[in-house]
């Protein structure tokens, strides 16, 4: 390793809340960008998402800002607008989600921006765009997936329809965006140029229903909820044992060959309902059957182990402490802990892992406005200045210094 990470020397204005935004800053200083991250005097609003708490702290703020610097600025004071220019100078990105004219209100715009840096990369992440017919709604996780279609296709048929256990939504549009600023950001290097990034949630969970929607194209029909089952292979779900659930995944006809033979049910290799993924497909709920009632009278140990002798794609269904604790996870390093001034917490690891400049967890999530100072002196400003600023509730700060 060199002891570098790609992005050293970037800097990115953080204007983001709640998970969306948050989420593709955090993946942008994983890599080694400076973050900092703007909020009002409340904070960002995943602050007040509790409990659970960590050391006073909310778990949900936690566990998408860390490897970021805060800095408290309220944008509705009179000069707010003039420090946030300041910051725009010596930056590279700017990255918000406020709704569509909101930040040409206060006085921040695209525009304004390029103006007194050229080379800023500007990304507005929204719930539906700059653009068209529903650019002013509100979009949070569950109405973006609503609206964009994946809500109905989770769940079960003939039941209400249920979200992610996450912001899957908000998780996919972050790294969304963050394509899109790193090509952005490579592109300038050559044309020396910065650029908007229009940025949509739901653009970017429609692209998601990939195959779902060619379903749709190829048949005229709604795709229908399936459960954990797979539209287009079978076996292909969770099933029940004799004692929980496990995961099979048999995606090829040589893996379903193998898959009869280990749970000595050559019977179904046999049989014409289930002679090829086509036929088993159709008949999957026949299948189903006849698999959870081979799978009745062993338990989900038994069963995983013998898949996994003879290779065959399953899992048991790990609860969330049971994947934190795995060892796999471990040896990935994908739970740690760090300190922050506010004492030491959990932290998930980083999935870059690269041979040369790997991703880092250096910085836990911030106290509200814990760096105001510091920032506002890198950006130029005086203490007196930093001073004057504080007293009229410009910024705010809750520096250790």
């Amino acid at each position: 390793m060199d002891g570098k990470q790609p992005l050293e020397g970037v800097r990115v204005l953080d204007l983001t809340q709640a998970m969306a935004g948050p989420m593709a800053t955090m993946l942008l200083g994983d890599l080694g960008a400076e973050i900092i991250k703007i909020e009002p005097p409340s904070g960002d609003q995943t602050r007040s998402w509790a409990p659970p708490f960590i050391q006073g702290i909310s778990a949900y703020f936690l566990s998408a800002n860390r490897n970021k610097k805060s800095i408290v600025l309220d944008l509705k004071k009179e000069g707010a607008p003039l420090v946030l220019m300041k910051l725009a100078e010596t930056s590279d990105i700017i990255i918000e989600n406020f709704r569509p004219g909101t930040l040409e209100r206060l006085g921040l715009s695209y525009e304004t921006a390029k103006k007194l840096n050229p080379e800023i990369i500007f990304c507005s992440l929204s719930g539906y765009g700059q653009t068209g017919p529903q650019k002013d709604w509100p979009g949070y996780d569950l109405t973006v997936l609503a609206n964009s279609g994946l809500l109905s296709l989770n769940g079960e048929e003939g039941r209400t329809p249920i979200k992610f256990g996450v912001p899957i939504a908000d998780i996919v549009s972050g790294m969304y965006a963050d394509i899109s600023i790193l090509s952005a950001l490579y592109e300038r290097t050559s044309s020396g140029k910065g650029q908007y990034i229009d940025m949509a949630m739901l653009d970017a969970n429609i692209l998601t229903l990939t195959h779902q929607a060619f379903s749709y194209f190829a048949t005229g029909k709604n795709p229908e909820k399936l459960g954990s089952a797979h539209a287009s292979i079978a076996p292909y779900q969770a099933f029940r044992t004799e004692d929980s659930h496990i995961v099979i995944a048999v995606g090829t006809e040589k893996l379903w060959k193998a898959f009869c033979d280990c749970i000595e049910r050559n019977d179904l290799a046999e049989d014409p309902r289930f002679s090829n993924n086509t036929a088993r497909t159709e008949n999957r709920y026949a299948l189903r059957e006849e698999l959870e009632e081979t799978f009745s009278s062993i338990t989900t140990r038994d069963l995983f182990r013998k898949l996994m002798e003879k290779g065959i794609p399953a899992a048991p269904i790990n609860s969330v402490e049971e994947a934190l604790n795995s060892d796999q996870a471990r040896a990935r390093e994908m739970v740690t802990t760090m300190e922050a001034s506010y004492g030491k917490i959990p932290m998930l690891g980083t999935p870059f892992k690269m041979s040369r400049t790997p991703g880092k967890v250096s910085k836990a999530p911030p106290l509200l406005g814990e760096d105001s100072r510091s920032i506002l002196r890198s950006a130029g400003f005086s203490d007196e200045q930093t001073k004057e600023l504080e007293e009229k509730g410009i910024v705010g700060s809750q520096a250790r210094e």
